[in-house]
């Protein structure tokens, strides 16, 4: 959960056009289509108590259609009914009719404090849908986009507080384990802020997993992690593996120590503190790299054995484990590298 590294970004030159002129307006009408629903979408309006421009941003400009990345030409939708509806939209044909695929388990209406109803699409057969209530579904969905193999099926579904929406998902298999990981966003009431808008901004990061127990396969929540910052963000998402968050916010997100990662914390510190001095030293010059490696006194050089490689280096003592041993950062010139002993140690 340490910070992410900065990146710089630069224009890759070979992708620009140094003949290019400029863009053309086109007086070409657009094609537009429509359709009668026979049920209207279940849209949420904003309550008295949602106020600030984080509320407007998070869930009064939200998009109720849901395209299907995965399925380019479908797109979904949850009307009043908690009925999720799937229309295929292609260009220059009519629309087809919705037709139902999935129907929520709770009544809508019945709860006064909601948010829209969200959805993300993992991968091209799991889903992470939520009723805006609270309570967060895994759906298996088979194949979709096609009437005869799109089965929705609920693996996982699970009361997690306050009303969120999913802003990202991710399906991903590690050590022979399926995981999908999902993204909640929250604006939450904050009465520690007397100066702000009273409000903060809470992305929890969910990994739901796949338990093996005597035979019966079943996924339950593997790891949550909390996020807190004081705008909404432009962008959120999961890293592809599931190993980090990408960020695009005006305000910076710090993650909320939970009990358990405060343990493991003072686990690392206290065996931090118990390490003698770092095995190697280094520093660079244009030329070259010199690390500086501690070893026992009374060695002798015939005790020691160096290998270098294009991209790699190990160090070994007598017919010990390598004292040192990886992959360097970047090549080196093997065959111009050296060693000596310096003050014997």
């Amino acid at each position: 959960m340490a910070g992410a590294a900065p990146c710089s970004l630069r224009a890759k030159r070979l992708l620009l056009d140094p003949k290019f002129e400029g863009y053309k307006l086109s007086l070409e009408p657009l094609a537009c289509y429509q359709l009668g629903l026979d049920a209207a979408v279940a849209e949420v309006k904003l309550g008295d108590d949602q106020y600030t421009l984080d509320h407007m941003r998070a869930f009064g400009m939200y998009n109720y259609l849901h395209l299907d990345s995965w399925y380019q030409d479908s797109v979904y939708y949850v009307d009043q009914l908690g009925r999720v509806m799937n229309l295929s939209v292609t260009l220059d044909t009519a629309l087809q009719k919705p037709r139902e695929v999935f129907r929520l388990p709770t009544d809508l209406t019945a709860c006064d404090n909601r948010l829209c109803a969200s959805m993300h699409f993992s991968s091209s057969r799991w889903v992470a849908l939520s009723d805006g209530t609270g309570r967060l579904y895994l759906i298996k969905s088979g194949k979709r986009g096609n009437s005869t193999s799109e089965k929705w099926e609920i693996v996982f579904n699970e009361e997690l507080g306050s009303p969120f929406i999913i802003a990202h998902s991710v399906s991903f298999v590690k050590s022979d384990v399926h995981s999908v990981a999902v993204l909640l966003l929250r604006v939450e009431k904050d009465e520690l802020d007397t100066k702000g808008s009273g409000f903060h901004i809470t992305l929890e990061w969910v990994t739901i997993a796949e338990i093996s127990k005597e035979g019966d396969h079943r996924y339950e929540i593997f790891k949550r992690r909390v996020l807190q910052g004081k705008s909404v963000p432009h962008y959120a998402a999961i890293e592809p593996n599931g190993d980090g968050l990408m960020i695009v916010s005006y305000k910076p997100f710090k993650f909320l120590q939970e009990e358990d990662d405060k343990l493991e914390e003072n686990d690392d510190a206290e065996a931090t503190n118990e390490k003698k001095d770092p095995l190697y030293y280094w520093q660079q010059t244009e030329d070259d790299v010199t690390v500086t490696v501690n070893v026992p006194r009374n060695i002798t050089k015939d005790d020691i054995k160096v290998r270098f490689a294009p991209d790699s280096i190990c160090v070994t003592l007598k017919d010990q484990p390598p004292l040192i041993e990886g992959q360097l950062y970047s090549s080196v010139d093997h065959e111009s590298c050296t060693w000596i002993i310096r003050e014997d140690k």
